[in-house]
């Protein structure tokens, strides 16, 4: 089955189909951040490909470094045994770096039928050179797919969908919520929805019992610093700071989060004053969701904007206290919160 160039949203589509009518192609590019998307159609092609168990005799696998021309030829001639399909998967190989590109071109130009070709880019970036005659068989004769991150309508009614696997029910604000503490990318999710659905008491999830059990990533922990300071808490937001040190983090990558987060503040104070919205900071920041700007704009509203432009241009001090004056880091950082907190509660 050939395919025409598609765009990476029309490739996943085409994915589906593929899929759910059992017309799987001969060759497949997969690639992108959402790993457990991903992973989820792989394990759904391997599947249709191969039903019954005949795994061990029709799928075979290659890493980069096995890879060669000749190996993969080998494996496309291996006929199917009894079954109709035989799967090569090819891991974390530069298509466009390697050598013999136009061999491997013609040979995946013209792939048997029996046979599902897929490339998987798992720990390298996949960059595809439109140059090359390469790039070209993969549009013609392929489908290249991108496994993008999720929007956020999509993301949350997953998390829900996975709450009620686990005979739990969470509200669209509070899985927010736990998008925010724990990232987007669904691999981390899975994870942390499964420690809620055991720890909570009642069907119904609360913000309660998210932050009895997720492991929060440390851009939010720093986020909730900030807010700790904007909200007048100090002792709070210097008992976060002792957490994190207390974990042994690295206080110059704990001044480079709260160096952004300070900057993001001043930037969405500065948009309150010229009456911009949301879309003016989700263009300057590249920030996927409406709701992430908002959040910015709520917090900057207990800011003044001259406090803003000092915390922006104490916490540039510090780091180049840190990095030229041999001073303590932790000590720095404890100083420039302490700052942050008295300056805010004048």
């Amino acid at each position: 089955m050939a395919y025409k160039s598609k765009t990476d949203d029309t490739a996943y589509r085409q994915l589906k189909k593929d899929l759910s009518s059992g017309e799987i192609g001969r060759l497949y590019v997969f690639h992108g951040e959402e790993a457990y998307l991903r992973d989820h159609y792989l394990r759904q092609m391997k599947e249709k490909l191969l039903p019954g168990g005949m795994e061990e005799f029709n799928f075979h696998t290659l890493s980069a470094k096995e890879f060669t021309v000749k190996a993969l030829s080998e494996l496309i001639d291996c006929l199917p045994m009894m079954s109709e399909r035989t799967m090569i998967l090819i891991t974390d190989y530069d298509l466009f770096k390697g050598g013999e590109k136009e061999e491997l071109g013609a040979l995946l130009s013209d792939l048997p039928e029996y046979v599902c070709v897929v490339f998987l880019y798992d720990l390298i970036e996949y960059k595809a050179d439109q140059r090359t005659k390469l790039a070209g068989v993969l549009k013609s004769n392929g489908l290249v797919v991108q496994f993008h991150r999720q929007g956020q309508n999509d993301l949350i009614s997953w998390i829900a969908r996975h709450f009620r696997a686990l005979d739990r029910e969470i509200s669209s604000e509070d899985a927010e919520y736990l998008i925010f503490l724990c990232g987007d990318l669904m691999n981390g999710l899975v994870t942390e929805i499964g420690k809620v659905a055991a720890y909570a008491s009642h069907h119904r999830v609360t913000r309660e019992d998210i932050d009895a059990v997720v492991t929060p990533q440390l851009t939010a922990v720093v986020f909730q610093m900030t807010d700790a300071i904007a909200a007048g808490d100090f002792d709070k937001a210097a008992g976060v700071l002792g957490d994190l040190l207390h974990m042994q983090e690295a206080p110059i990558k704990l001044l480079s989060i709260l160096g952004l987060r300070l900057r993001q503040l001043y930037t969405a104070r500065l948009a309150l004053e010229n009456k911009k919205g949301p879309g003016y900071l989700m263009e300057l920041w590249d920030l996927r969701w409406e709701s992430q700007a908002q959040r910015l704009l709520q917090s900057a509203r207990r800011f003044s904007l001259p406090w803003c432009r000092r915390a922006v241009e104490r916490c540039a001090q510090t780091d180049l206290a840190m990095k030229s004056t041999g001073a303590d880091g932790e000590e720095l950082l404890i100083s420039l919160l302490m700052e942050l907190g008295l300056k805010k509660s004048k």
